[in-house]
């Protein structure tokens, strides 16, 4: 955590982007875990994501063409189907026996599911089943081809593991989301105190219900509301908030671009069908509201050039403590070849917001 730069964890699935940013037939090249991996959809509909260099010269297929069905490299007309295998080469001639085999760009598992293209990214070439996730979570009360209502993404010039850590401190918001009409002249801090507990490849702030104050989450969603916030590896954040009426998942994902870059999105499903007008005015303070986390990383990335050594406290910044815990757990467990063994424990903590 110290590190201007974070380990890349592997064997899991990340969010690339969602399904709705890739049309049928077309392709999209994107750097993901100090990889080049190239995104598309056949004409069939179905995703695909390949390593988005061509194996004969090494320049990126993106800048090719794809019919569909073959991508084509654009310096001499080397074709990979989908599933990343060479299937011509144009330049072979009639006396030229090569075996096209043999010759791939290589590709990576990709699921299209509620609305996100999800890739995995293998520790060592194993298969998703094979591995220790073998498919990504599908998110509460809603189906598995149901898209997000609401979704945005920003870029974070820092670590996975700094943009973590803001974006689950359960303390900056009274000084950092400050606006001339929400909180503009800062907020009275009230004490604070929830229970967790582990849950899987990760921990939750278990299931409560929301303050009688909010007022608005009972005018959209019904009588007794209640909220679960969990996280989760590799860069997950889930809120499942439900009421007797309608219910709401918000949906954070932190995917690594290099190893101090990084990509979050933010996305809401609603069973609210009526909101949807006022989506863009939601999506307008998503954008907000992110890019206040995201400004505040960048001023703290001017400290950590120093490297000095962080003083975490407990209670507020304990969850900070049990990312960077989970991520040792789950990378000692791969080098050792066994279970992984979730290191959080139940607890009630405790602080001022």
């Amino acid at each position: 955590m110290d590190n201007l730069k974070a380990e890349l964890l592997r064997g899991l699935w990340y969010v690339a982007c969602p399904g709705a940013e890739i049309k049928a037939g077309a392709m999209t090249g994107r750097k993901l875990m100090g990889e080049l991996v190239l995104i598309g959809r056949d004409r069939h509909g179905k995703v695909f994501a390949l390593r988005d260099i061509c194996p004969h010269r090494g320049i990126p297929l993106r800048h090719g063409w794809f019919d569909g069905e073959h991508v084509q490299c654009c310096y001499h007309g080397w074709k990979f189907d989908t599933d990343g295998a060479c299937v011509d080469i144009p330049s072979t001639h009639e006396y030229q026996t090569i075996d096209y085999s043999k010759i791939t760009c290589g590709a990576y598992p990709a699921v299209e599911q509620q609305g996100l293209i999800w890739i995995y990214f293998a520790e060592k070439g194993e298969k998703p089943e094979d591995g220790r996730q073998p498919a990504p979570p599908l998110l509460p009360d809603f189906a598995a081809d149901q898209g997000p209502s609401v979704a945005i993404m920003q870029p974070f010039v820092c670590s996975v593991d700094h943009a973590a850590l803001g974006l689950m401190d359960p303390t900056h918001a009274a000084f950092v989301h400050t606006s001339w009409w929400f909180k503009k002249n800062g907020a009275k801090l009230r004490p604070k105190e929830k229970v967790f507990e582990p849950s899987e490849l990760g921990w939750a702030m278990v299931r409560h219900k929301i303050p009688p104050q909010n007022i608005a989450y009972r005018y959209l969603l019904g009588d007794n509301v209640t909220t679960e916030i969990s996280y989760r590896l590799p860069g997950l954040r889930i809120e499942h908030i439900k009421g007797d009426r309608h219910c709401v998942v918000g949906l954070t994902t932190i995917t690594p671009v290099t190893e101090d870059e990084t990509e979050v999105r933010q996305l809401f499903w609603s069973t609210i069908g009526w909101l949807k007008p006022f989506n863009p005015l939601v999506r307008y303070l998503m954008n907000v509201f992110l890019d206040q986390d995201r400004r505040v990383v960048i001023q703290q990335r001017e400290g950590l050039e120093y490297n000095p050594k962080l003083m975490l406290i407990n209670d507020a910044d304990t969850q900070g403590r049990w990312w960077m815990q989970l991520k040792r757990e789950w990378a000692t467990s791969q080098a050792e070849g066994r279970a992984f063994d979730n290191p959080v424990k139940a607890r009630t903590l405790r602080w001022m917001s």
